[in-house]
C-alpha cells in the first residue's frame, strides 16, 4: 500500500555533528564552570549517551569537538580528561560564551578588558602613526554620529560599536582586529559588560572619544595608546558590577 501524495514528509535526520552541538554546548558549560574540574575524567560513552539521549557516535563525535577547542584531551584506554584551563581555546565561540554567560564575578570581564584594552591601544597608536587625511574623516564621522544618538539607547551603544571596529579596521594589524572585535563583540551581548550608568556617563564617553580622535589627528602615537587604554579599562571598571561588601 503506497502513502497518499498528500502525507507530510518525514524530515531528514540529523547528522550527529549537527546533533553534538548541544552536547557540546552544556559540557563546554560544566567544564568552564568547574562542575567537571581540571583533570577529571568525563563519564564514559555509555551515561553520557543515556543522559543525552543521542547515539554513542554522536558522544564520541562531540568528545571531538571538545578536543578541538582545547578543553578535554581524549587518550585511548583512558578516556576523555579535562584539560587545564591554560589549554583551552579562548577564542572558540562556544568557549568564549560559557565563559561569559556564567562569569558571575566579572572576572573574565576584568581579563577581557584588559586584553582588550592593551590591544585596541597598540590599533589606535598604529592608527595615529598612518592614517590618511581619508582615514581621518572616517573616524571623526563615526565620533559625530555617536554625539548626535541619544545617550544609553541601541543606536548610542551601536555608533560606539562603530568607532571602535574603525579603529581596529585601519590600524592595519588583521591579527589584533581578529581577536579584539571576537572579544568586543561577544562580550557586547553580556548584560553583565554593558553594566551599570554612572554619573556623567554620557559626556565622558563622548570626552575620551573625542581624545582618542584628536591624538589620532596630530599623529601623537604614545597619546593615542594612552588614551584609548585608559578608556577602555577605565569605563569598565566605572561601570562593572561591584560585590557587596561584607
Amino acid at each position: 500500500m503506497t502513502a497518499p501524495s498528500n502525507a507530510f514528509p518525514l524530515p531528514p535526520r540529523r547528522r550527529a555533528e549537527r546533533l553534538s552541538v548541544a552536547v557540546v554546548s552544556e559540557l563546554a558549560e560544566l567544564i568552564v564552570t568547574g562542575q567537571i574540574a581540571e583533570g577529571e575524567l568525563l563519564p564514559p560513552e555509555g551515561p553520557l549517551s543515556e543522559h543525552f539521549g543521542v547515539s554513542r557516535t554522536v558522544i564520541r563525535e562531540s568528545a571531538k569537538l571538545l578536543e578541538e577547542k582545547g578543553l578535554v584531551l581524549v587518550t585511548q584506554g583512558r578516556g576523555t580528561q579535562v584539560a587545564r584551563s591554560g589549554s583551552w581555546n579562548m577564542l572558540d565561540p562556544v568557549v568564549i560564551s560559557a565563559l561569559i554567560d556564567n562569569d558571575e564575578s566579572s572576572g573574565v570581564l576584568d581579563e577581557l578588558s584588559i586584553v582588550r584594552g592593551n590591544l585596541e591601544s597598540a590599533m589606535a597608536g598604529a592608527v595615529a602613526a598612518g592614517r590618511t587625511p581619508d582615514e581621518l574623516t572616517r573616524i571623526e564621522h563615526a565620533l559625530q554620529v555617536m554625539r548626535e544618538m541619544p545617550y544609553e539607547s541601541d543606536s548610542f551603544r551601536q555608533a560606539d560599536v562603530v568607532f571602535h571596529l574603525t579603529v581596529m579596521e585601519l590600524s592595519r594589524n588583521r591579527l589584533a582586529e581578529n581577536i579584539a572585535k571576537r572579544l568586543y563583540l561577544r562580550a557586547q551581548e553580556s548584560s553583565r559588560f554593558r553594566g551599570f550608568g554612572y554619573e556623567n556617563a554620557f559626556r565622558s564617553t563622548l570626552d575620551e572619544h573625542t581624545a582618542i580622535v584628536e591624538a589620532i589627528s596630530r599623529r601623537d602615537v604614545a597619546a593615542a595608546e594612552r588614551v584609548m587604554r585608559e578608556h577602555i579599562i577605565g569605563s569598565w571598571q566605572r561601570r562593572r558590577f561591584q560585590p557587596p561588601k561584607n
